[in-house]
């Protein structure tokens, strides 16, 4: 008995790390501003890692303000909770059939690579304006990964867990795997694929945390 209690509490740890990972993985996923910033650093190998960190501890540091900040709200104030659970639904739903029409008509294309980035100051300094100004990564973390956290009760560090290591794992994989990517991303084929993919998930989610709510 005491196995299988242990089995089921492993489970939905595991389910809250790995949900937490896929929601924070599609949401960085989606195409801007920071991912083309930090492709074009891997493209041409410069600050890398130092422009990988910045943008994963930024987004480490929103998540959990979020997963923390938002709980407490939450729980001094129960109507909130359920206001944010629906305009998660609003903003996925809205965020993926962006991403499907982008994908439909096209139009995105890797930059073609201009002038040096020049010194880790400024290509940290960049990074840091393309993370801190961008006004999508406040409903991302803030709220839509804090809304969803509270769904999880006591496991919404570990929900909170799996989305802070999403961001490592992608900005990383991004910014060393660019020399790879390069000729494919160069490419508004490729583009339209990613957007196809990501709005597909994104309704996915939305349906997901609708059903569940």
């Amino acid at each position: 008995m005491r196995r299988v209690f242990n089995s089921a509490i492993s489970a939905t740890i595991m389910a809250a790390y790995l949900s937490g990972f896929t929601v924070g993985f599609s949401l960085i996923l989606a195409i801007g501003a920071q991912n083309a910033f930090v492709l074009r650093q891997g493209l041409r190998g410069s600050h890398v890692f130092a422009v990988c960190l910045t943008c994963a501890v930024s987004d480490a540091l929103l998540i959990a303000a979020g997963v923390a900040g938002f709980a407490a709200v939450a729980e001094a104030a129960p109507w909130v909770k359920p206001v944010f659970l629906w305009g998660g639904v609003a903003f996925l739903t809205v965020y993926g059939l962006m991403s499907l029409r982008s994908a439909w008509r096209g139009g995105h294309a890797m930059p073609e690579e201009g002038q040096t980035t020049g010194s880790l100051g400024k290509a940290v300094l960049t990074c840091l304006a393309f993370t801190w100004l961008n006004p999508h990564v406040y409903l991302d973390t803030l709220v839509l990964i804090g809304s969803l956290a509270t769904a999880w009760n006591g496991e919404r560090l570990l929900f909170g867990a799996g989305a802070v290591s999403a961001s490592f794992v992608f900005f990383f994989s991004l910014g060393y795997a660019a020399g790879g990517l390069a000729p494919i991303f160069r490419t508004p084929r490729a583009w339209r694929m990613l957007d196809g993919v990501v709005g597909i998930v994104m309704l996915a989610l939305a349906a997901g945390l609708a059903t569940n709510g």
